[in-house]
């Protein structure tokens, strides 16, 4: 019998998320990932409410969330969309670092209330490492943008 094709998924909810990612409260900053199209993009989503604790200090009479946890849901975003590729492959990393940010701007101020759009496009793959390129929207305003790249370690 030939092999039968694998189910595409298309899709990550939050159970998902916490299968691949070893972040957890308050740390982890993706909810949902969809769109995905293998290692080459992905939308995740972050749902920005007031109750997360970097509220309490940036600020609490004008609360923005943080542009360098924007950043970290651009790598959350596609370090899980290269666990889940080589995961397909029976080849899952034990661990994923992010390495470097490059060409980071931010736009627009997020804050409680905003859903975050993470479109990661990636750029390129060699051996164990991953580079990407992600914007940050709300409501298809840009809010941010980087360059990433991580390494998977191989168990």
């Amino acid at each position: 019998m030939p092999d039968e094709p694998q189910p595409k998924l298309e899709s990550a909810d939050i159970v998902k998320l916490l299968e691949l990612l070893p972040h957890r409260y308050p740390f982890l900053l993706v909810d949902r990932i969809v769109d995905i199209d293998s290692d080459n993009s992905c939308v995740g989503i972050k749902n920005v409410t007031y109750n997360e604790q970097v509220f309490m200090g940036h600020f609490p009479q004008a609360p923005i969330f943080p542009g360098v946890l924007l950043i970290e849901g651009m790598a959350q975003t596609a370090g899980a969309i290269c666990i889940l590729s080589k995961a397909a492959e029976n080849k899952p990393p034990s661990k994923v670092f992010f390495m470097t940010v490059d060409k980071a701007k931010f736009r627009k101020p997020v804050v409680p209330g905003d859903v975050v759009r993470f479109h990661m496009t990636k750029l390129n793959s060699r051996r164990n490492m991953w580079w990407y390129r992600g914007e940050a929207k709300v409501d298809g305003a840009l809010v941010a943008e980087a360059e990433i790249s991580a390494m998977l370690v191989m168990s």
